[in-house]
């Protein structure tokens, strides 16, 4: 549905050139919900702009559903009216003196994608009732939520056919509950409706809780893409392991495959490495409570701190002047002054040390 080759966007500045976008490629597939996460300057919405036709590229080439909508050789260019893509912003660009109704009907009565006027009124209030609406489309927009008005700019997307949807990370204007009820429906009405998203968003947890796929961009590149899980479980580089969630970082020396002497202790991995000098990373998750005695990748330390979150602990253990973050449905306990942990060899991952 969308594919990107040696995309290229730079930005004039007071002391240079910057390179927002250099040279990535990207590949989203029909009917994917395709996220793209990434700190503040990190390229994304650039990405996205060029993509809706908002920003013109400097090099590479753009196409959606097969056909070219940007490209510098040989030179074409698509006007964003003509690409056949619903978009919903950040801010919920919606028009103040309209009602819900009509801030739906507009893109249906105006410009390029507009429809005879006896399909309108069907078409806005099928767009209506997706997004739990209808009762409230004669309602002016300005007395609806924040959480409403963003479900109106996505109305008005889905209300146009679109089989293409862009959100530049449309939840950012909403409390912490609305976030999590309005992206479910999003991935919801997508899945629904047989749309392709790509999705803009710097939240790690709103981007694995709606994505089939998910590319990290870091200073312009691409710098991993594929499922949550396997970003999650088994990042390519230190910077994507750390940009999706708490890490445990420790050097090590590789004495013999699949074990590593380190500061706080041997540690088994289940990993492959062809470096001697690594950096072994393991989630909280990984740090459990052992209780009996020693055994492999069973570490003793003291018990810092242990704070209770309803379904799990969250604690932290001093291990050899190290300080390891754990998380268990297991209350961690001392015995004796000194606590136990065990590290599971299968979930340690291993870098080479920079």
């Amino acid at each position: 549905m969308i594919t990107i080759r040696g995309l290229v966007k730079q930005f004039q500045v007071s002391d240079g050139v910057v390179a927002a976008i250099n040279g990535l490629d990207l590949d989203v597939e029909e009917g994917e919900f395709y996220v793209i996460v990434g700190a503040s300057g990190s390229g994304k919405t650039t990405l996205l702009r060029c993509v809706a036709g908002l920003e013109t590229p400097d090099a590479g080439k753009i196409s959606l559903a097969g056909r070219i909508v940007s490209s510098d050789s040989p030179p074409c260019w698509v006007p964003p009216q003509h690409r056949r893509l619903g978009m919903v912003f950040q801010s919920y660009a919606v028009w103040p003196h309209m009602t819900v109704y009509d801030n739906v009907a507009l893109p249906l009565t105006d410009g390029v994608q507009r429809i005879p006027k006896n399909e309108v009124g069907q078409r806005v209030h099928e767009a209506l009732a997706l997004v739990e609406l209808d009762h409230l489309a004669r309602r002016p927009a300005t007395l609806l939520s924040g959480g409403q008005q963003q479900r109106v700019a996505l109305a008005r997307a889905i209300a146009v056919n679109s089989k293409l949807l862009l959100m530049d990370e449309p939840l950012s204007n909403l409390d912490a509950r609305l976030r999590e009820e309005v992206r479910g429906r999003i991935r919801d009405l997508a899945k629904a409706l047989g749309s392709t998203v790509l999705y803009v968003t710097h939240d790690q947890i709103e981007a694995m809780a709606v994505a089939d796929k998910i590319a990290l961009m870091q200073q312009g590149e691409l710098l991993q893409a594929g499922t949550p899980a396997e970003l999650y479980s088994r990042p390519a580089r230190v910077e994507v392991a750390d940009f999706f969630g708490s890490m445990n970082w420790v050097s090590g020396t590789v004495r013999q495959p699949g074990m590593a002497d380190t500061a706080i202790g041997p540690l088994r991995f289940a990993a492959s490495s062809e470096a001697n000098q690594v950096r072994l990373g393991f989630r909280p998750e990984a740090v459990a409570p052992a209780n009996g005695s020693a055994g492999e990748n069973v570490l003793s330390g003291s018990l810092v701190s242990s704070t209770f979150l309803g379904d799990q602990f969250l604690f932290r253990v001093k291990v050899q002047d190290q300080l390891l973050l754990g998380k268990s449905r297991i209350r961690p306990v001392e015995h004796d002054g000194s606590i136990r942990v065990a590290i599971d060899p299968a979930t340690i991952m291993i870098f080479p040390e920079a």
